[in-house]
């Protein structure tokens, strides 16, 4: 006896869905980064700057944990740095969508491909330190 075949969603539909995902990934970033920065700027935009001395990103703000500790703690550089991590998992969730519709089509091949691209994303986003 024949199972009814769950209705597959053609690549149009696909190729919707993964546009959706990115527009909505980009205003989100866009509007988490924006209203930080503005909040950021309210409590240290009268800083006068040093350009004589470099000082780089604090330490708690270089993993995602430091980030979303210090985003819970209503520290407003996290919260800048959280708009942009936004929008580097942007491109990544829409590798991984990519991976899953080659996935449902058995699109061997690409599947093959997507997944050595995602692996690269996600290695450099969490193990690649320069």
């Amino acid at each position: 006896m024949n199972e009814p075949r769950s209705p597959r969603l053609t690549d149009d539909q696909i190729d919707q869905v993964i546009g959706r995902v990115l527009q909505i990934g980009m205003l989100t970033a866009a509007i988490v980064t924006l209203v930080a920065g503005v909040l950021y700027l309210q409590r240290h935009g009268g800083t006068v700057a040093d350009y004589h001395t470099f000082k780089g990103v604090a330490e708690s703000l270089k993993s995602l944990s430091g980030i979303g500790h210090g985003v819970m703690a209503g520290q407003r550089a996290a919260m800048v740095q959280l708009g942009l991590v936004l929008l580097i998992l942007t491109p990544i969730a829409r590798v991984t969508l990519t991976l899953g519709a080659f996935v449902i089509q058995r699109d061997r091949l690409y599947v093959l491909l997507t997944s050595i691209v995602l692996t690269v994303l996600v290695y450099g986003l969490f193990w690649a330190h320069g």
